[in-house]
């Protein structure tokens, strides 16, 4: 967990300076676990965030503004009838435990001013929040742990609030460091488990960093290290010791990749393993970002997980569809057999014997000449027979023209699940999603969403914007319905629109105005169309591009579907950095 009691110190320290002392204005719960304070301190509103949440408990100051439900939860109405316009005396931590407490002057209901504590216990899935009175009892908390959940302590109101049990570990404050190097010897732990076990304080990310700057591999036995190993082991803890406890703080964000999109860790104390890093001025800031960062990622995952299952259902049901129609379309194959039987019985109808199970005929259609088995029915005439052969050519004529108009209309349903599934991928806002989700209602995939009378609609998102190297503006469709507007109603006639040949993907479209386009551009453009793809990751990409008035519609058709002609195909490879590098 990146949150470990090295940051929790640094985060009361930070607090303690900007909240002591200030008014508690407003008390909300965004979420079930969240709790967020609004207190005016050194003139000016900041908002706590007090975060029990398993996957990512916290507490710091806070920039993200979070809709509340329309009735506070019971804790939140519990909380602000006991911390109302109450003072922030003094903020509590103890020895770089997980612990945080808040200590709060407030006026009772009779006017009388009384002390309560607001305790955030900052433990994985055992985090929890909870509000002490003057005697240290539990008026409440927002997770109840009775003996049931529980056998060490319970937190239910009205009973003693009891610390969770100490870890037997050594603070940084007093830690001697040649003292647990020369324990190392002895222990048949990897190196950075050691160095959790035994440090208070630490998560895995310090100890990888102490093993980081001694430049030794941590997954390897402690037991196991060379004298001079142990002495960068040793040189590399002080270090990070030393920042510790001189408060040396340099809080950071750690992300994957340069463009600072997939963030990774975060830290108050310079950490060196990482690549790129974005430094703030504030531990709260950094928390911030990063969190919200995670916290917008796991949204999205959860407004994506009910739209991916409806496709995937969709998807599925269409293949097995297909797969039928298919086998009903191979079984049609036989059908000029059996026209070929019925005429050939009806020319020589009166040289087949009544009640033959079969008969061999000379067949006439072909220039050979050879003879041809036709089975019969014996119960039947030889009128009868060729009428049967005929009635079956019939149906299975039938049949292969049906199944044929079938098999093109589940193939134009599947592509078009696949290409909302592409754009459901690459969908990066709450907004997307929702006009994703909008789209699937309307063509009848899903049921519609209820929007409150009161509530506004908000406006479609923009296309993605790009200008080539020449100076030409390039459009990009972010899903079907935005396709359909950009390349029928946006684009002009002599416009360029550009799309993946045969892959799912946006419709692209390169802004004349008048100029002619370079070779330059197109092929810029086909690259935009190629990342916009299913073939993101695909190399020698082909991109069918034509002129706009060339594009058509069909009446009917799917979202985003359109026919065209009098194209030309580029071959491209998708490039992320040259594509970011022409964003606008």
């Amino acid at each position: 967990m990146p949150f470990d009691g090295v940051v929790a110190k640094s985060i009361v320290q930070e607090l303690t300076g900007e909240l002591a002392g200030g008014r508690i204005d407003k008390i909300l719960q965004p979420e079930s676990d969240e709790i967020v304070l609004v207190v005016r301190a050194r003139s000016k509103n900041s908002r706590l965030l007090l975060s029990a949440s398993p996957r990512y408990p916290r507490i710091h100051l806070t920039e993200t503004v979070k809709e509340n439900p329309p009735v506070p939860p019971a804790f939140c109405m519990l909380l602000r009838k006991h911390l109302a316009r109450g003072r922030i005396i003094s903020f509590d931590f103890n020895d770089y435990e997980r612990i945080i407490g808040i200590n709060i002057e407030a006026a009772g209901e009779l006017g009388d001013i009384s002390q309560k504590k607001l305790v955030i216990e900052i433990m994985g899935r055992h985090s929890n929040i909870i509000l002490l009175n003057e005697a240290g009892r539990i008026l409440d908390a927002i997770k109840h742990v009775d003996s049931d959940i529980s056998s060490v302590r319970e937190v239910m109101p009205a009973r003693l609030y009891i610390l969770p049990p100490p870890q037997d570990k050594v603070s940084p404050s007093r830690l001697d460091i040649p003292e647990l190097v020369r324990l190392l010897g002895s222990s048949d732990k990897s190196i950075e488990k050691f160095l959790l076990d035994n440090i208070k304080g630490f998560s895995p990310l310090l100890c990888r960093e102490v093993c980081w700057r001694a430049d030794i591999d941590g997954h390897g036995r402690a037991s196991v290290l060379s004298d001079g190993e142990r002495t960068a082991l040793a040189q590399a803890l002080r270090s990070v010791i030393e920042e510790i406890r001189n408060d040396e703080y340099h809080p950071a964000v750690y992300y994957e990749d340069e463009q600072h999109q997939v963030p990774l860790d975060f830290h108050c104390i310079g950490i060196s393993q990482y690549a790129f890093g974005e430094l703030f001025d504030t531990v709260s800031q950094a928390l911030d970002r990063f969190y919200a960062s995670r916290d917008n990622a796991e949204h999205l995952r959860k407004k994506k997980a009910d739209l991916y299952k409806v496709l995937n259902n969709s998807i599925e049901r269409c293949s097995k569809k297909l797969a039928i129609q298919q086998d009903a379309l191979r079984e049609s194959a036989d059908r000029e057999k059996f026209r070929l039987y019925g005429e050939l019985i009806t020319a020589n109808i009166y040289a087949i014997p009544r009640n033959a199970e079969k008969v061999s005929l000379m067949n006439y259609y072909s220039e050979n000449g050879e003879y041809v088995e036709i089975p019969l029915d014996p119960d039947l005439t030889p009128q009868a027979n060729a009428q049967h052969y005929f009635r079956k050519y019939a149906k299975a004529k039938s049949t292969y023209i049906n199944t044929t108009h079938q098999i093109q209309q589940t193939q134009i349903e599947l592509d078009y699940l696949e290409s909302v599934f592409q754009t459901l991928d690459n969908c990066t806002s709450v907004q997307e999603i929702d006009e994703v989700r909008q789209e699937l209602a309307d063509q009848g995939y899903m049921a519609r969403k209820r929007r409150r009378s009161d509530k506004k609609e908000t406006a479609a998102t923009k296309p993605f914007r790009y200008r080539s190297s020449d100076g030409f503006d390039i459009l990009v469709g972010k899903n079907n319905i935005q396709n359909d507007r950009l390349t029928l109603r946006t684009a002009q006639s002599g416009d360029i629109w550009l799309h993946t040949k045969a892959v799912p993907g946006s419709h692209v479209i390169i802004r004349r105005n008048g100029r002619d386009i370079p070779d330059r551009t197109i092929e810029q453009a086909a690259i935009i169309a190629a990342w916009h793809s299913k073939a993101r990751m695909s190399s020698n990409v082909q991109v069918d591009y034509t002129q706009v008035k060339n594009v058509n519609k069909p009446s009917g058709a799917k979202p985003g579907m359109v026919i065209y002609t009098n194209y030309k195909t580029a071959v491209v490879t998708p490039d992320q950095s040259l594509v970011e590098s022409l964003r606008v």
